[in-house]
């Protein structure tokens, strides 16, 4: 299976069975990752972890405390695609990373970004 990042007019593919997205939260600063996996029938979420907890970030129901971190399965049906959008108010992007290493996604205000299966 093949991810594709469509991002300031350009397309990246990246052939991967797996990726992590990393983010900082804008108001609590505090750290945010997801581990996905690309799947025949879409991006399917494996895992999330919150670095603590803050105003409208509560853990979900279930979650559990490991090495500081907030651990849980979302309840998510697999997304054709993901769009991420830059805030610009953390200094940073997104971070995905995959066994070939990680890149930076959207690091200015009003960056957009999608993820999504490649077609063919």
């Amino acid at each position: 299976m093949s991810l594709c990042i469509l991002a300031a007019g350009k397309t990246v593919t990246l052939t991967v069975a797996a990726f992590t997205l990393a983010w900082t939260h804008s108001v609590e600063k505090t750290h945010w990752q997801e581990d996905w996996k690309v799947t025949p029938s879409g991006l399917e979420i494996a895992e999330a972890r919150i670095k603590g907890s803050g105003a409208g970030m509560e853990p979900p129901e279930g979650s559990v405390l490991r090495d500081g971190w907030w651990v849980y399965k979302p309840k998510m049906a697999p997304q054709r695609r993901l769009v991420l959008a830059a805030s610009g108010a953390t200094g940073e992007g997104w971070t995905l990373c995959t066994v070939q290493g990680c890149r930076e996604l959207g690091k200015a205000a009003g960056d957009t970004t999608v993820l999504e299966l490649c077609e063919g």
